[in-house]
């Protein structure tokens, strides 16, 4: 049977399943059904059926007609190190690198955490093109400028040839501790890579002007017409641990703080407006927030996911949308995938009003596995790369893509475009002008590369790095691909998400849209039913669930299939690192 579908061409074993160009991972016990005749005279009449059924297979698993298609070709350029979460700009073709860590996965230990070598204190300048990279010191820069800059997972966004640089987290010879910096710095970027690239002073392409606001790390800057949008982050102060040990002190901002800037490149002054706060649905860091069209034409960004729940240590599966009248979280989708900060990429098609965000890689709670999602307490770094699309009815969906990052990887890297694609002033890509079968649009540098999914409680160091490699992102025709594959979850109104707490004891959360009878249960990968949970009339709650389920005794590490069943709906996901 092996030979038969090789030899044919279209299949290739994997694991527990075939994979199909057609339709990506069909179980083995499907194929085995379709082929029960006779497996070793395959004839082209069987064959026809046998495509025809896992088409029909295929649409009804959910998977659809892809946009586009995504192809990644590595490069590399001599002497240029690794980095990751740093802050970049780019004019005429060069790329200026700013901050970010020289190593990678930080570790656990407070003393060895976010430590000073692993600080980058230089500026690169990057030539993708000509595979040139130029470096200057900020040895000589101001303290304040070049402590910060200096700084890891700082909020940045580049309007114009200035890129305006806010926050981040790093040590501070200064304060003789690690600090978040209340620092706002704009960079003449063109400026600033002729001096690096001609090896002259540096000092006048800085200025920098403080307010208590801008003490924020791991949020995002964003900017929707002339009002700029400071997404989310928290303020850390001292040493990382992860215990909750007082060597730090941490705050979210729990906010969009909103401001104006005034800039004529002499003169820095912030106008702040009021922020808009949400102590749930903003408490998040560490994530995605991209650049949108909306349905209606306006420009927007969507907080995509986020670390952590208020709840529970786990990330958000919920997203916020952003425009210039304010905030909502949308309470029909859930992204499973590419939970932390990965590099994306913001796509618009204006013939059809849809709206395309890929994200690569990075560490997330779920990944897929033969059509299931599996779900890891532990959020572990992950291959896939999916998009999420938002229709011209605002409705969106999550889609894995057939091709995934080349390794463990993505985590802390930045997506930087090609400028000479047409794109919209917030840097939303043309879909529609983009009209040859495959295009470069950009390209993914940094981030950190795992050796393994789960390295967090072993890290010494040395299973992870941060990734030196430079991939082209090329996108290929729709008309040249085939079909992607729908997470059915990320629609079906229910958000399941489980989760572990007290030993013997699940926490599964999903969200009903009406008041339905619910069923939980859970079996062991041989098919034993270790608990069957009915709730009650009384809990059958419009809006957030959240239910505890007792499994009893289960060894770490053991593998479950919980399964939650309304009136209208059924959804199975796989639980591992119990």
């Amino acid at each position: 049977m092996y030979y038969f579908l090789e030899r044919w061409g279209f299949f290739h074993f994997h694991g527990m399943g075939f994979e199909c160009e057609f339709c990506h991972k069909i179980p083995v016990i499907v194929v085995l059904h379709l082929l029960r005749s006779d497996p070793l005279e395959p004839n082209l009449e069987k064959m026809k059926k046998l495509l025809s059924a896992l088409m029909i297979l295929a649409a009804m698993a959910g998977y659809s007609q892809a946009p586009f298609g995504i192809h990644l070709e590595p490069m590399t350029i001599s002497g240029l190190g690794g980095i990751q979460s740093y802050a970049f700009g780019q004019a005429n073709g060069k790329w200026l690198i700013v901050g970010g860590r020289l190593d990678g996965l930080h570790r656990r230990q407070p003393w060895a955490s976010f430590d000073i070598a692993g600080h980058n204190d230089q500026l690169i300048v990057v030539d993708p093109v000509a595979g040139t990279k130029w470096t200057q010191s900020m040895a000589g820069l101001p303290s304040p400028v070049r402590e910060q800059l200096s700084s890891t997972n700082m909020n940045f966004h580049q309007s114009g040839g200035t890129l305006y640089v806010i926050g981040g987290y790093g040590y501070s010879t200064t304060a003789g501790d690690h600090v978040t910096y209340p620092l706002l710095t704009a960079i003449d970027v063109p400026g600033l890579i002729q001096a690096i690239i001609g090896g002259s002073a540096i000092g006048s392409y800085f200025r920098q002007i403080s307010h208590p606001d801008f003490a924020v790390t791991g949020g995002q800057l964003e900017k929707i017409y002339d009002t700029w949008y400071l997404v989310g982050g928290q303020k850390f102060d001292g040493r990382y641990n992860p215990m909750g040990h007082s060597t730090f002190v941490q705050t979210y901002t729990n906010a969009i703080r909103r401001f104006k800037i005034q800039d004529d490149g002499i003169q820095l002054q912030v106008i702040h407006l009021p922020a808009w706060t949400s102590a749930t649905s903003l408490h998040r860091r560490d994530y995605n927030v991209a650049s949108q069209i909306m349905p209606n034409g306006e420009e927007g960004v969507t907080a995509y996911s986020g670390v952590f729940q208020t709840t529970a240590d786990i990330p958000f599966l919920d997203c916020v949308n952003v425009d210039s009248s304010g905030f909502a979280v949308d309470p029909n989708f859930a992204q499973y995938y590419n939970h932390y900060h990965c590099a994306t990429m913001p796509l618009y098609s204006e013939s059809r009003n849809e709206m395309h965000t890929v994200f690569f890689g990075g560490i997330a709670q779920y990944y897929d596995s033969l059509g299931i999602l599996v779900q890891d307490d532990d959020v572990p770094f992950v291959r896939t790369i999916a998009r999420v699309t938002r229709d011209a009815n605002n409705v969106m969906s999550e889609h894995k893509l057939p091709v995934e990052m080349p390794g463990l990887l993505g985590a802390g890297a930045e997506f930087i475009p090609f400028q000479g694609n047409p794109s919209f002033s917030n840097e939303v890509i043309k879909l529609d002008s983009l009209t040859s079968d495959t295009v470069l649009v950009g390209y993914i540098f940094g981030g950190i590369q795992s050796s393994s999914p789960n390295i967090f409680w072993v890290n010494t160091g040395t299973e992870s790095s941060a990734s030196s490699t430079i991939y082209k992102v090329h996108l290929i025709s729709g008309r040249l691909v085939n079909i992607d594959e729908v997470n059915p979850q990320s629609i079906d109104g229910l958000k399941m998400q489980v989760y572990t707490g007290i030993p013997g004891i699940l926490y599964v959360d999903y969200w009903l849209g009406h008041r339905t009878p619910v069923t939980i249960t859970v079996h062991d990968l041989m098919g034993k039913q270790l608990t069957r949970k009915e709730i009650p009339a009384r809990e059958w709650i419009k809006g957030n669930n959240h239910v505890e389920v007792p499994v009893g005794e289960v060894a770490r590490g053991s593998t479950l299939l919980i399964t939650l069943e309304t009136r209208d709906q059924k959804v199975t996901q796989k639980m591992i690192s119990f």
